[in-house]
């Protein structure tokens, strides 16, 4: 048994929309971990107590977690507080992420192309959403993942249940202008100037339908890697993904989705700071293209585990220095 990363925990499941997938991805990330001959333990966070995983003594953990809970900067913060290094983004990075309106402010005050967007309080401001953006549109969940609580709109009288789809996840709903193009996705690993992005992907969904089921319990769903694009769209793709990546404050590994419309131009649509890890899961694919194995790739995210703003323990040092 490899000492290097002493006892790792492997946190999945949790308790949100996104349960059933983060419990594939941790058993995934489990058995990989141990086939390497990590000490690596798996741990459901919608099953055990703060306090379980306290007592677990954690040397570090690997964040299988996908959504509210896990994905959104309170696991990070908790992480931070009882000073466990963990995978991924911090505190802050992760809480903006999740949230696909606070990343778009984010990327617009970076100067980076996104679709246009407007937030959907109340059923009656469909309207005016319409008249700014026309139809198709889309009306999303913004604190969701997996697609879930996405809807394409395509006449108005499909509006009020495309509203209803996406409320019922989060009290305000994005509005965001469709883009009509190609689906490609492009992950990052590392942090600061030593992140690299792996080889695009292009997601070729039924009817372009890249919806929850789609993504993990068909194998309709074609996928192209590397995607075939230019060179030039190519280095585009890579240098947007590690400026979208860095704009948010990301850390240790991500993927930034894309639409690419018909004049070859990349629209930066969300980022994921903690991506998927199944037998679909794009990452994965993303590291094989460049002979990385599913197992190798794990060693490698863990390896990025840290705190990123420091232990409550160092914090403590600081203030009682600072008071001195």
């Amino acid at each position: 048994m490899s000492t290097h990363f002493g006892k790792v925990g492997v946190l999945c499941g949790g308790r949100s929309a996104e349960r059933e997938v983060s419990l594939m991805s941790g058993s995934g990330v489990c058995e990989a971990l141990r086939s390497k001959h990590v000490d690596a333990h798996f741990f459901d966070t919608g099953l055990h107590s703060i306090v379980e995983l306290i007592e677990q003594k954690f040397d570090r953990v690997f964040i299988a977690l996908h959504g509210r809970y896990g994905e959104d900067g309170t696991l990070q913060g908790l992480l931070e507080l009882l000073g466990i290094p963990y995978t991924g983004s911090g505190p802050m990075a992760s809480s903006i992420a999740i949230d696909k309106i606070m990343t778009k402010k984010v990327w617009l005050q970076a100067g980076l192309p996104t679709p246009g967007f407007t937030e959907i309080v109340h059923e009656g401001e469909l309207g005016s959403a319409v008249s700014v953006f026309g139809l198709p549109m889309m009306l999303k969940a913004p604190n969701e993942g997996s697609t879930l609580g996405v809807v394409k709109v395509t006449k108005a009288s499909e509006l009020a249940a495309a509203y209803r789809e996406a409320s019922q996840y989060d009290k305000v709903v994005l509005a965001e202008q469709f883009i009509k193009g190609r689906e490609i996705t492009v992950s990052i690993i590392g942090s600061g100037a030593q992140a690299r992005t792996l080889p695009p992907i292009e997601i070729v969904a039924p009817e372009g339908n890249y919806d929850y089921q789609n993504k993990y319990f068909t194998d309709v769903t074609q996928y192209f890697c590397p995607a075939p694009v230019t060179a030039e769209l190519n280095d585009q793709l890579s240098a947007l993904a590690l400026r979208a990546y860095r704009a948010v404050g990301c850390e240790g590994w991500a993927r930034a989705d894309f639409m690419v419309d018909e004049q070859n131009r990349p629209w930066l649509i969300e980022i994921n700071t903690a991506p998927g890890m199944t037998g679909h899961s794009l990452v994965p694919m993303a590291a094989k293209a460049v002979g990385m194995s599913y197992p190798e790739l794990c060693v490698r995210v863990l390896e990025t585990a840290s705190c990123k703003v420091g232990s409550l323990e160092a914090n403590v040092k600081i203030t009682e220095t600072n008071t001195d």
